[in-house]
């Protein structure tokens, strides 16, 4: 643990010498300096958690004022440093001004050895754990930039996706109704988002439903509102996800999984443009750019009678269909280099790199649940990772039938044992740690070693 450095300013040269001499067997670093105006070089070129600072520098001036002054300099510079005043005098007010414009303490000369390093080392404390305080909000901050980096952008170049943005951005500007059509994780929220982020509509707000989690008791609640007393638990007045888009953009996820009969009901908000809250007669106006995404083949249910018709010509005015991960080229490797950052700030562990082996397994893979699933793989091989150079064995990737597939892929037994020896081997001779690491109870972690030979 660092010890701290310290830089004394006194114009006292005695009083340099004796606190050298106390303080450098102490700390990690002492420097002294017979002329303030010299600290705001020093502070600028070494790193300092305390400045050790004499009150008064002039002869015959005993008013404290210009160590006030250069506190201020300090603090307003350096806040993060600790600054301790030192003086002759035990004038209280001062102290106490001192203290109120960011001192740490204030000791008299002369002063208590004992005492005095015990001032220092708790100032120094302080310091440090201002100093953690910062670096820990520039990590969050820097993290957060990643994370967020994705909400607001869709990362890749690849001519597929290209040519999707190319008609996303046509369409945009429109108020025309989109369906969004792709595989599960391919990124069809992050599309409505980009639509509704280049609109006319994009000062207002999106809003976003997802139709398979609706239960088929609430939907009209959820989408149309209701009033107070329509039903056992409408306590008060609630607006619909429809009032709530109103000027703004309704994306309707999954809209593949709405009930038949209830596709009606959705299909006569759209058209009328306008919705009945439960328990009302009174019809409410809204105006809204209807966007939907499904995982589905809407046509194939149309023709198996499980989604209407005149449904489908009313939602998707423009189609756009997401490419799935596999097409998309070396975005796999732009989009892996991507959740590498994201995950190895989150866990603290930036130096991570993947080596060529690795680039080459993630791009033969076939990425059956696409970017979803690419992102879990990485930050499952960065919590796992015990060095900074991930390679092919770190990732842990599914046989999938009938798809050609990296002939390295471990099957899933195979996966579920190594994950075990990798927890066992980085908690050795402690099975509850392991099993806490795997998110298991300690006799499931017993039985799984029983059942795969283990230790």
């Amino acid at each position: 643990m660092p010890k701290g450095n310290i830089l004394i300013v006194d114009d006292n040269k005695s009083v340099l010498s004796a606190l050298e001499i106390l303080l450098m067997p102490e700390f990690d670093r002492v420097h002294c300096l017979s002329n303030p105006n010299l600290i705001t070089t020093e502070l600028r070129k070494n790193s300092y958690q305390l400045v050790l600072l004499d009150m008064n520098f002039k002869a015959g001036v005993n008013t404290g004022n210009e160590g006030i002054f250069w506190l201020n300099q300090i603090k307003e510079n350096h806040p993060e440093i600790s600054v301790v005043l030192i003086t002759a005098y035990g004038d209280v007010e001062l102290a106490v001004k001192a203290l109120k414009l960011g001192a740490t303490d204030f000791i008299l000369k002369p002063w208590d050895n004992t005492k005095l390093l015990a001032t220092i080392r708790s100032a120094i404390q302080l310091s440090l754990s201002r100093e953690e305080v910062k670096h820990l909000r520039l990590k969050e901050k820097e993290l957060k930039k990643v994370i967020n980096r994705d909400e607001k952008f869709i990362i890749g170049s690849s001519p597929e996706l290209m040519h999707i943005l190319k008609i996303v951005r046509k369409v945009a500007k429109t108020d025309t109704n989109i369906l969004i059509t792709g595989e599960n994780g391919t990124g069809k929220e992050l599309i409505a988002r980009e639509i509704h982020r280049l609109s006319m509509r994009k000062e207002e707000m999106l809003v976003g439903v997802d139709m398979g989690a609706v239960s088929e008791s609430l939907f009209e609640s959820e989408l149309f509102g209701h009033v107070k007393g329509a039903f056992t638990d409408a306590r008060e007045n609630r607006a619909g996800k429809f009032e709530v888009a109103n000027k703004g953009t309704l994306f309707l996820d999954e809209i593949g999984n709405l009930s038949f009969h209830l596709q009606a009901k959705l299909l006569a908000a759209i058209q009328n443009r306008e919705v009945t809250r439960i328990g009302s007669n009174q019809p409410v106006p809204v105006d809204i750019r209807l966007v939907c995404a499904t995982n589905k083949k809407l046509p194939e249910l149309v023709e198996k009678g499980l989604f209407r018709e005149d449904l489908l010509y009313r939602i998707n005015t423009i189609q756009i269909e997401v490419p799935p991960l596999r097409d998309r080229g070396n975005d796999i490797l732009v989009l892996a280099d991507f959740f590498l950052k994201k995950y190895a700030y989150k866990y603290d562990k930036t130096a991570l790199k993947l080596n060529n082996q690795a680039q080459d397994k993630l791009l033969k893979y076939h990425w059956p649940g696409n970017i979803r699933e690419l992102e879990h793989s990485i930050e499952k091989a960065v919590i796992l990772s015990e060095n900074n150079i991930l390679k092919a064995d770190d990732f842990f990737l599914r046989p999938v039938t009938g798809h050609k597939t990296d002939p390295d892929c471990l099957r899933l037994e195979e996966m579920e044992k190594r994950l075990i020896q990798t927890a066992l081997d980085k908690n050795p001779g402690n099975v509850s740690a392991a099993a806490d690491q795997l998110g298991i109870t300690r006799q499931t972690l017993y039985n799984k070693m029983k059942k795969f030979r283990i230790g």
